[in-house]
């Protein structure tokens, strides 16, 4: 069955802007949602979502009550939710492959059990500008038309994306929102930024630029965040990357040159830096090919647990 908004179904395709437009209550949403300050959140009770990765869980979760992202510019924020078990899934699709991962979005939150009891599924968009090479429109329009695609009636309560998320400055357009945050206790969404991205940052940074896929890094039944074992080959030409200047960098390493947060080349650096150390990370940082396995703690920080059988 298809993607409905106020209970009718979406004609696709049509840009994000005629279809807020069609839908007062979505456009009155977006508007909300730009307008809001940024709010910074902690660490605690928080886990953070790296660009092509996917964490599900639900209020009945005693270490997680926050699922974040950020630094998206032409990717998109999507969280879809159940409002019958309250199984929230928060994931930074970045246009890889989305008819492989909507499915595996659907899928997570399905495979909490008590899935089939009353309520509905909502999905909500964010991200994107009006980009040159309109990658962010060509999202938008993949995760439209694969949400239509899927047999359950997913009702699309926000939709911030692309056009609807722009602002311009001296003729360059750059987004409104790079983050969000979801609180999985009152399912409230709202503007985020988070200074506390890990744990494994690097480690989780590298999969990504070296080409990983979609992956689910969360097992909400033990409360466990589970990072690999990843295996990856050696980065093409790292040493050349590393030695050119920011500026290189950021033309041919971002999707978005001009709109990308400060920081951005930094942690390409870094991430070049690390795929550098480790070419092949098997059993150098995953040692006897074991997940690396973490837990929050009494202060609502992760901590380090023992990988099970070492």
């Amino acid at each position: 069955m298809p993607l409905l908004v106020e209970g009718r179904r979406v004609r696709l395709p049509q840009s994000a802007g005629d279809l807020v437009r069609a839908h007062p209550p979505l456009e009155e949403r977006a508007r909300l949602l730009r307008g809001q300050s940024v709010q910074q959140v902690g660490p605690q009770g928080l886990l953070y979502v790296q660009q092509r990765e996917l964490a599900v869980t639900s209020p009945k979760d005693g270490s997680i009550s926050i699922l974040g992202s950020d630094d998206a510019t032409t990717c998109h924020i999507v969280v879809l939710r159940h409002t019958g078990n309250g199984a929230t899934c928060l994931t930074h699709c970045d246009g890889t492959d989305t008819k492989a991962e909507v499915p595996l979005i659907m899928n997570s939150i399905k495979s909490f059990s008590d899935h089939a009891q009353c309520g509905r599924l909502e999905v909500h968009l964010v991200g994107g500008f009006s980009d040159d090479r309109q990658l962010s429109q060509k999202l938008t329009h993949q995760l439209l038309s694969e949400f239509d695609r899927q047999e359950d009636d997913i009702h699309l309560v926000t939709l911030c994306v692309t056009e609807l998320n722009d602002r311009e400055e001296n003729e360059n357009h750059f987004p409104i929102i790079y983050g969000i945050a979801v609180n999985i206790k009152t399912a409230e969404i709202y503007r985020a930024s988070f200074q506390d991205r890990g744990p494994e940052e690097q480690l989780r940074a590298a999969r990504t630029l070296a080409g990983g896929p979609m992956i689910s890094i969360y097992d909400a039944e033990t409360e466990q965040l589970r990072i690999g074992p990843y295996s990856w080959t050696p980065f093409p030409h790292v040493d050349f990357w590393l030695q050119q200047d920011d500026k290189q960098i950021l033309e041919n390493l971002s999707t978005s040159p001009l709109a990308e947060p400060p920081h951005f080349v930094e942690h390409i650096r870094s991430t070049l830096m690390f795929l550098k150390k480790y070419p092949s990370p098997t059993n150098t940082l995953f040692p006897g090919n074991k997940a690396l396995l973490y837990k929050k703690n009494e202060d609502g920080l992760w901590e380090k647990i023992s990988s099970p059988g070492s």
